[in-house]
């Protein structure tokens, strides 16, 4: 088979490259990054080096491919988050459909079944439409909840602050997915094409709240106090926004999620397919990757712990 896969060697996309490389498939690996390449060829796949938003690079990557795997990236330089994903799907969905691909896994997100849903949701929900409308392509909807990976960002507001929080409070759940059981359900998928027509799978690793978050993290790196807080959303912005990321970033992909979580908006549709999820990494085992790479910090710094 061959596969083309977007989203470079991040996250998900380097275990789902090692996984259908090592299962035969001859894979291409689509990134903007030429210092990739060498990554690439060293797990034997294809580099494809260039835009998402060229469509003609586009069509050249998905050539010829049996499946694909596509995914938005975020953009921090964009101005209008979801008009940006909006026109990303827009643009996959014609390439598609001119290279006459059969089998599609599209990486959506928890909350894509509301038109307006809030963060990025609504404009997953529209790529997800671009994408059922292609008569002659199956697809698979890949809707995982909040990446633990996104933990990893708060790192400073633990070791400064022994705290981590949200703007929502703590006995409130999550949908948490690993980003390796989202690379094992596409990788599988892709190996299999075993789905038809159009598909939906939720990937949910598991199910916390905030309070159990930080007593399960904080015990791994040893600071069993750790505490889960409800900031504001003007204080959520503003560290944000001193961080680094735009007004417009913080607000699709973190505040809104955020205020959706607390007006129980987003989880409806998931809680009716919550039997038929997929997803096996639990909380304790990304503690352990946690804990790995917050000490590891914690000594380019000098400090131990």
């Amino acid at each position: 088979m061959n596969i083309t896969i977007t989203g470079s060697l991040g996250n998900v996309g380097r275990r789902l490259t090692e996984k259908l490389v090592a299962r035969g498939h001859r894979v291409t690996v689509v990134s903007h990054s030429p210092e990739r390449i060498a990554a690439m060829e060293a797990l034997h796949a294809i580099p494809a080096i260039g835009s998402l938003q060229d469509a003609a690079f586009l069509q050249e990557a998905f050539a010829g491919a049996d499946a694909v795997y596509i995914m938005i990236p975020p953009d921090p330089s964009a101005t209008n988050v979801r008009k940006y994903i909006r026109e990303a799907g827009d643009r996959y969905a014609q390439v598609i459909a001119r290279c006459g691909v059969q089998y599609v896994v599209n990486l959506s997100s928890i909350g894509a079944h509301i038109p307006d849903g809030a963060g990025p949701a609504g404009a997953n929900y529209y790529v997800e439409q671009k994408l059922n409308a292609l008569a002659d392509t199956h697809v698979l909807h890949l809707r995982p909840g909040m990446f633990y990976t996104n933990f990893l960002g708060a790192m400073n507001m633990i070791r400064y602050q022994n705290i981590i929080g949200n703007n929502f409070d703590a006995s409130l759940n999550m949908i948490l997915s690993h980003p390796h059981d989202i690379a094992d359900a596409a990788a599988e998928a892709l190996h299999t094409r075993s789905f038809s027509g159009k598909k939906i799978q939720y990937i949910a690793s598991d199910e916390r709240n905030g309070s159990e978050i930080a007593s399960v993290l904080g015990r791994a790196i040893g600071q069993p106090d750790l505490a889960w807080i409800n900031i504001s959303d003007e204080q959520m912005l503003q560290g944000m926004l001193q961080n680094g990321l735009t007004e417009e970033m913080a607000t699709v992909y973190i505040l809104d999620i955020g205020r959706a979580i607390r007006e129980s908006k987003l989880f409806d549709d998931y809680a009716k397919n919550r039997h038929t999820a997929l997803g096996s990494i639990k909380l304790e085992d990304f503690a352990k990757e946690f804990a790995v790479i917050y000490k590891q910090a914690l000594a380019m710094a000098g400090e131990a712990k």
